[in-house]
């Protein structure tokens, strides 16, 4: 692997970067596989196996409260726990979100959270697996293609407080002092992932950093607006270039009211802690040859001035309320007693938090929502024709009439092809693969329909296809 010598040089004089053992662990071929568990759908408190992969503690992420290294990297499309939502490949050292939050926000209490560029979903799932359920989440994509891979991802892990957009973040400046979090993992220029991606070398250029720095700048002036005093902004990337890192934080510094966050880091992680040349603003990056994992920079400020007023809602809104029998129908195939209110959109149903109405209503009148909450279905007559999202929700009432399969059985229904079972019951059924829900089947006198999303369905054959998130 040929680094470009000028990333080289401007990495020179950098806060602990050392050239030989960086170029050294680049050429190793070396590859860091890390997935991290969806608490909110673990089962009785005990791990699985990935594969016959085992999440064993001795391989755990010092920094991340559910994330596990593998020892290996297993064919993922084919093991349904993935498609289950039952966990997510995600890159280690953006684990460290979590320190970031944690570290610097009271999660216990009810927040309005942000996540700006959001695709594919990584960051998103890890959001809303440490705030409560009391809490908002907005997940952004602007492009398009991509927000479709996102609200995939949202569906898999099941929460009910997330909104996914899809809009251009000056869109977001609507929403004045609406947010307690930020985040922005910035589109840059990709440097810390020429171990894993290396035709991202072959894209990296001084100029492309330079128009990277300029879009993170256009990228954070839009945005900030939105977020309220006292509120905390976490900006990060996947780039090793300080004009990328500590000197967007100078620029934040010299443009904005808002102060640098330092965070608590343990020496043994191999984390390097930054300062900016200007205003000293703290930052932590991560180098390959020091972390298990691959390049990365975060950090973190407060900003100082704003308001934390309130949007009112609108009167009118493209959501309307479920009425009582919509409500009747849907309630058996819910969890008794969750804090849901069911609202209408043209002919869909869904699910979100009853504590969360003003902000649903004001999300929905000032941004393009591609789904909010949980999509529960349809209603045809008396009966519901549930969606795939109910499946995978952590809404289902657990007494739904549900056939388990065997790992053979589970990535052919996850092809969407033909499965054949035996079941005395007939109608609407969950299918699961070691207790996790996979999606719906309806059984028929004479058939089983698969109803498994055409556009999701496993199109591989080959072993070795493996799936990567990031």
């Amino acid at each position: 692997m040929q680094l470009p010598q000028q990333l080289l040089d401007s990495l020179t004089g950098i806060a602990g970067f050392d050239k030989e053992a960086f170029i050294q662990v680049h050429e190793s071929g070396e590859q860091v596989t890390s997935v991290r568990v969806n608490a909110a759908k673990l089962k009785k408190d005990s791990l699985f196996n990935i594969d016959q992969l085992s999440l064993s503690q001795s391989l755990k992420i010092p920094w991340s409260s559910y994330g596990y290294y593998l020892p290996e990297r297993p064919a993922f499309i084919f093991d349904p726990l993935i498609h289950a939502g039952a966990y997510y490949v995600q890159e280690a050292s953006s684990m460290f979100v979590e320190q970031a939050l944690t570290q610097t926000t009271d999660v216990s209490q009810p927040l309005r959270v942000l996540d700006l560029c959001a695709a594919p979903g990584g960051k998103t799932t890890l959001l809303q697996s440490l705030i409560s359920a009391d809490s908002l989440l907005v997940s952004n994509e602007v492009i398009k293609s991509r927000a479709s891979i996102l609200e995939e991802n949202c569906i898999k892990w099941g929460g009910a407080n997330v909104i996914v957009t899809n809009a251009d973040p000056t869109t977001f400046e609507r929403l004045e002092n609406f947010f307690d979090v930020i985040v922005i993992d910035a589109p840059c220029s990709g440097s810390g992932l020429f171990r894993r991606e290396r035709e991202a070398i072959g894209e990296w250029s001084e100029q492309n950093v330079e128009l990277c720095f300029q879009r993170q700048q256009r990228i954070l002036a839009a945005v900030l607006p939105a977020l309220k005093e006292g509120g905390v902004l976490i900006y990060s990337t996947c780039s090793y270039s300080k004009e990328e890192d500590e000197n967007i934080s100078d620029w934040l510094m010299d443009t904005f009211s808002v102060d640098s966050l330092p965070l608590s880091v343990d020496a043994s992680w191999g984390i390097v802690e930054t300062q900016s040349d200007k205003h000293q603003a703290y930052g932590y990056r991560f180098f390959p040859n020091k972390i298990k994992g691959e390049g990365f920079f975060i950090s973190c400020f407060r900003k100082q001035d704003g308001d934390t007023g309130f949007i009112k809602p609108p009167k009118k809104s493209l959501l309307q309320k479920a009425s009582k029998n919509e409500t009747g129908i849907i309630q058996p195939w819910l969890q008794p007693g969750l804090p849901m209110q069911l609202w209408k959109q043209k002919e869909d149903i869904l699910a979100f938090p009853q504590q969360l109405e003003k902000e649903l209503l004001t999300i929905v009148d000032h941004v393009y929502v591609r789904r909010a909450g949980v999509s529960i279905g349809k209603i045809a007559g008396t009966d519901l024709i549930p969606d795939h999202a109910l499946a995978l929700s952590t809404l289902i009432n657990p007494s739904i009439v549900a056939v388990s399969l065997k790992k053979e059985e589970a990535v052919q229904y996850l092809r969407r092809e033909e499965v054949s079972l035996s079941i005395g019951h007939k109608g609407w059924t969950l299918v699961q693969f070691e207790q996790y829900n996979l999606g719906w089947i309806k059984v028929l006198p004479n058939r089983i329909n698969n109803y498994y999303p055409q556009g999701w369905r496993i199109l591989k054959r080959a072993a070795d296809s493996a799936s990567e998130h990031s």
